[in-house]
C-alpha cells in the first residue's frame, strides 16, 4: 500500500491498460455492421451476419467478445451499398456507340464468404465495379438503341441485375437492383448521324401512314359512292317523279347558288328556251 501511495501513476497506467483490454475483450457490435472474427487469419465465427427477413438490430448487434491481440475484426457493412460504374462505351446491335453510365445496389449477405474472396469492401467495390461494368456491356451489346428508350428497358435492367447477381453472388453479395443514370450518343458525328437517320425513319414512317390513309379513305369515298348510288336507284325506282324533282333540285343549287365547288358562283348570264328541259321543273311541265 505504501508503494501504491508512493507512486499513485502507476496504479492509473496499471488501471488504464486494464480498461483497454476490457474494451479490446468486449468490442460492442453496431446494428448496421457484422464482422468476421479473424484468428491468426482463419475465420473463426461471424458477429451479427446478415438474416433475410429480420430487421437490422434485431439480433446479433451489442455486446461481443473476442481474445485480444489474438482475434482480429473485420468490420462489414450489413446495409444496402451503392457501386458505380465507370462510363463505357458500348456498340449497340445497330452499329451505334453508346456512352453508359449505370449504378447498383447491393447488400452483403455472407460476410464469410466476401471475406474469404474480397477481404475488405474496398477490394469489393473494385470487384463488383469491373463486373458491372462487363455485365452492361454483354447485355446492351445485344440491343438496338431505341430499345433504350422505351419500355423495353426495363427487361433489359432486369437482365443485367440477374446477370450482375449470378456474377456477385460468388463474393457472398446480393443485387438489389441496376440503375442506368445516362444513355447517350458521343458528340459529333455519331450523334449528327443517329439524328438524321431517326429523322429519316421518322419522315418515312409519316410517308407510310399518309399512304394508308389515302387509302383507306378512297376505299371509305367509293363504298359512300357505291351506296348513294343503290340508294339513288331504289328511290328512283319507287318514285320517278320525285326522283326527277330531287335532281333537278340539286342542280339548280349547285348551278345557282353555290357552284361546284360549294362557294356562290360568280355573276354569270345563262340564256335557255322557256321550252328547255333543264327549267321543266319552273314551268310545271314535269308534271
Amino acid at each position: 500500500m505504501d508503494a501504491v501511495r508512493r507512486h499513485p501513476w502507476i496504479v492509473a497506467i496499471a488501471g488504464a491498460m486494464l480498461l483497454w483490454l476490457v474494451f479490446l475483450a468486449f468490442p460492442i457490435v453496431p446494428e448496421t455492421r457484422q464482422a468476421v472474427v479473424v484468428r491468426f487469419g482463419k475465420p473463426e465465427r461471424i458477429l451479427n451476419e446478415y438474416r433475410p427477413g429480420h430487421l437490422i438490430g434485431s439480433v446479433g448487434a451489442g455486446i461481443s467478445w473476442r481474445i485480444p491481440f489474438v482475434d482480429q475484426i473485420v468490420w462489414i457493412d450489413k446495409r444496402i451499398l451503392d457501386v458505380d460504374m465507370q462510363t463505357q462505351n458500348v456498340l449497340s446491335t445497330d452499329k451505334r456507340w453508346l456512352q453508359v453510365d449505370a449504378y447498383a445496389r447491393y447488400r452483403i449477405v455472407n460476410p464469410l464468404l466476401m471475406y474469404v474472396r474480397a477481404t475488405t469492401e474496398d477490394n469489393l467495390q473494385a470487384q463488383l465495379k469491373t463486373i458491372l461494368g462487363s455485365d452492361v456491356r454483354n447485355e446492351l451489346g445485344k440491343q438496338p438503341f431505341a430499345a433504350l428508350l422505351s419500355p423495353e428497358r426495363q427487361g433489359v435492367m432486369d437482365d443485367i441485375r440477374n446477370e450482375l447477381n449470378d456474377d456477385a453472388s460468388k463474393y457472398g453479395v446480393e443485387i438489389v437492383d441496376v440503375r442506368i443514370k445516362r444513355t447517350d450518343l458521343p458528340d459529333g458525328a455519331p450523334l449528327q448521324s443517329a439524328y438524321e437517320s431517326m429523322s429519316t425513319a421518322r419522315e418515312q414512317e409519316a410517308r407510310s401512314i399518309r399512304a394508308e390513309g389515302m387509302k383507306q379513305a378512297q376505299i371509305i369515298q367509293a363504298q359512300a359512292d357505291a351506296d348513294a348510288a343503290k340508294i339513288y336507284a331504289d328511290s328512283y325506282g319507287k318514285d320517278p317523279q320525285f326522283y326527277d324533282f330531287y335532281r333537278a333540285m340539286q342542280s339548280y343549287k349547285t348551278t345557282f347558288v353555290e357552284g361546284a365547288d360549294g362557294k356562290a358562283p360568280a355573276a354569270t348570264t345563262i340564256i335557255l328556251s322557256p321550252k328547255d328541259d333543264y327549267l321543266k321543273q319552273f314551268t310545271g311541265e314535269a308534271r
